[in-house]
């Protein structure tokens, strides 16, 4: 909003013959416009990279056909989407049946309205900006719902049904992750978070209190993961389940929605880690901050963004799906325990007057505790190792 207001100024005479009202509303719809594009385009690239990467994994080639190394065959697969007719089953309430991907669209779409591209390049700068993205998220979970129960069909409700327990259930341990951070930041602005993090690799707050927030940023990884449906917890449209769980009846247009709010709150959820964790728009180095003397925080934030895509694209074809019991498990057992400990632990060190006076823990508690963890971590993974060699022997017997 800043930068676009400054552009207009640079217009002659814009200052004199424009209301202040009117500029703010033109910036505010421009910023709206940009955003919108970059939500509606981006998911046709995320489609095509992910099916290579899919392809590449599986030792196979993806799309080729359509385009020099199949590059336009997302653009026509959405081009299809969008003219295929959109079919209402019989027995459907159709005014929620259309209403609830709109739903899941917007609460998406209305996570990009806090995002700091830049100093400059942010829609709005709210103080409450962490806890707005976290409320507006759950905007999506009553749009699954209501898709669930409009479509009048058994997949679908149970896929609804277990969005909303999955949901429900993962956005504790990433609120409790998120409250590590503001903590640390003293604000829930995500400009003042990043400003905390600004002047190199070393400030970012991945690193601060080693490796306390490095395992804070797993656990928060983990349960975005959980809340944009990506495997291994994906089980709310299982397809060997559901058939395809809440969008079973969905089709057309009203189908291409779910995947574009999917895409769009994949971007968000790993733009939030990159913001939180990993320094948002500054740079790793400062001298590379800026280019030609333009500032490149966009460019920034979006490759830390889209690194965190990639791994959200990895994972889905090299984990296996978890069962619910075990995504609960997870969630109520392992994810929030963990979280709990790191708020803990970290409010006792933000209020031990040793710690403001300069106490070395990043130099040697941070990583004799590594050193513990990474023992602790070995042993496990070797005694589930002879676990398992022994009820292989004994099923072979």
């Amino acid at each position: 909003m800043d930068a676009l207001l400054r552009l207009f100024s640079l217009i002659p005479g814009w200052d004199q013959n424009v209301p202040a009202w009117a500029s703010v509303t033109l910036a505010g719809l421009v910023a709206a416009g940009l955003c919108l594009g970059f939500m509606s385009l981006g998911p046709v690239g995320y489609v095509y990279v992910e099916r290579k990467i899919a392809g590449f994994m599986q030792d196979r080639l993806g799309p080729m056909r359509v385009g020099p190394w199949g590059l336009l065959q997302t653009i026509a697969d959405t081009i299809k989407l969008l003219f295929k007719e959109a079919i209402f089953p019989a027995a459907v309430h159709k005014v929620m049946f259309v209403v609830a991907p709109c739903l899941v669209v917007t609460g998406a779409f209305m996570g990009f309205a806090v995002l700091p591209f830049s100093p400059t390049w942010q829609a709005a700068d709210l103080d409450v900006g962490a806890f707005y993205v976290i409320a507006i998220g759950s905007l999506s979970t009553v749009g699954l719902i209501m898709a669930g129960w409009a479509s009048n069909n058994k997949y679908a409700l149970f896929g609804a049904m277990r969005s909303a327990a999955q949901i429900v259930s993962y956005e504790i341990p990433a609120v409790m992750s998120l409250i590590v951070v503001v903590m640390i930041a003293g604000s829930l602005s995500l400009q003042a978070i990043v400003g905390e993090q600004a002047g190199g690799l070393h400030n970012w707050f991945l690193w601060k209190f080693f490796p306390l927030n490095v395992i804070a940023f797993l656990v928060f990884f983990t349960a975005t993961l959980a809340e944009c449906n990506r495997t291994p917890f994906d089980i709310p449209e299982a397809e060997s389940e559901l058939v395809a769980g809440f969008h079973t009846e969905y089709s057309g247009f009203f189908f291409a929605m779910f995947f574009l709010a999917e895409y769009t709150e994949m971007f968000v959820a790993s733009a939030m880690a990159a913001v939180l964790f990993l320094g948002g728009f500054a740079a790793p180095i400062p001298a590379l901050q800026t280019v030609g003397g333009f500032d490149i925080g966009p460019v920034w934030l979006i490759a830390k963004a889209w690194a965190l895509v990639f791994v959200h694209m990895w994972l889905r074809w090299t984990l296996p799906r978890l069962r619910v019991d075990q995504l609960m498990h997870v969630a109520w057992k392992v994810l929030l325990p963990i979280s709990l400990f790191l708020i803990v632990v970290v409010g006792g060190l933000l209020t031990w007057p040793a710690t403001a006076n300069g106490f070395p823990w990043d130099r040697w508690v941070g990583w004799l505790l590594s050193a513990l963890l990474f023992v602790y971590l070995a042993t496990t993974a070797a005694r589930a190792w002879r676990w398992h060699a022994r009820q292989v022997r004994e099923a072979v017997a």
